[in-house]
């Protein structure tokens, strides 16, 4: 198996701040997305690489094990398992060694009795798949209803299902869909994690959605009745009169769905700020001044 530089990949040095790692995935996945790239074989394949660049260096113990045991990073428990067995059977001991990556599986090999990785009466160790990191783009509005997609890891198609209120930065398992286990071990698990872009007029707090609603001058002052747009459809509003800027009211059952609980829903929060009136005409100006002047002589 040859060794892959995920720094490189990455555009990163070995010193690398977790923080570098996140943004300059990030920045890669976005230039070769395939939606972005449609057709482009090249944007795909560079794609996968900065996903699985991301699935080992993303993680703080994959980055440990990888930048100490490089292409075998995988097998490293095996390894610490195997040589602490060695030394309880008189075997000898071995020092921790830093092979950078490259000549550590020859070494790993030759401890496990070559190509077959053996050991006592020629039992082969199983060696679990490493697990698959992915991060899935959705909008606010595909988070709004459970519903299926299917998107490519190293090559598969996996159609999943992505359960209504599913939170930004979020991350699921799907068990199985790792990378393959060696020896009849088990296959690794995939890891989603989401990120959930909102261009809508609502803001999302946990399941409760916020609006803030216009309110022209005369409906704030009388009161009556308007017709708002909520996150999936449209509701009546009776307004109080002498409604305030600032004023809140709640619309129980209106907010987002919450996860993984059908029929069940946050809150929907609608603030109100009052839209003064503009280029007035004459007549109204004298109806306001009237107006004033009765409010001068009520508070006197």
């Amino acid at each position: 198996m040859e060794f892959i530089d995920y720094y490189k990949i990455l555009g990163l040095s070995k010193e690398a701040s977790q923080a570098d790692i996140k943004k300059a995935y990030r920045k890669l996945a976005r230039k070769y997305h395939p939606d972005v790239n449609p057709n482009d074989k090249d944007a795909e394949a560079n794609f996968k690489k900065i996903n699985e660049a991301n699935e080992v260096l993303g993680d703080i113990e994959k980055r440990k094990k990888y930048d100490q045991y490089g292409k075998d990073w995988q097998h490293a428990e095996e390894f610490q398992k195997t040589r602490q067995d060695r030394g309880s059977r008189g075997a000898g001991s071995y020092n921790d060694t830093d092979f950078g990556g490259h000549d550590f599986s020859d070494f790993f090999e030759s401890m496990f009795g070559g190509g077959a990785r053996e050991y006592g009466s020629g039992r082969k160790i199983k060696f679990r798949g490493q697990d698959f990191n992915a991060e899935l783009h959705l909008n606010l509005r595909d988070a709004y209803k459970t519903h299926k997609q299917t998107f490519t890891i190293n090559g598969k198609n996996i159609r999943i299902t992505i359960p209504a209120g599913i939170e930004n930065g979020q991350t699921i398992k799907i068990p199985g869909h790792g990378g393959p286990g060696q020896n009849g071990g088990p296959n690794g698990d995939l890891f989603i994690s989401f990120s959930i872009e909102n261009n809508t007029l609502f803001k999302r707090d946990g399941n409760n959605l916020y609006r803030d609603i216009a309110l022209d001058l005369y409906t704030a002052i009388l009161g009556g009745e308007i017709t708002i747009d909520t996150f999936d459809g449209k509701a009546k509003l009776k307004i109080k009169p002498e409604t305030q800027t600032g004023t809140t009211v709640k619309l129980r059952g209106k907010g987002f769905p919450i996860y993984k609980k059908e029929g069940e829903f946050g809150d929907l929060f609608i603030a109100f700020s009052i839209v003064m009136p503009t280029q007035l005409s004459q007549k109204e100006q004298e109806l306001f001044k009237e107006l004033a002047l009765l409010r001068t002589q009520k508070t006197n």
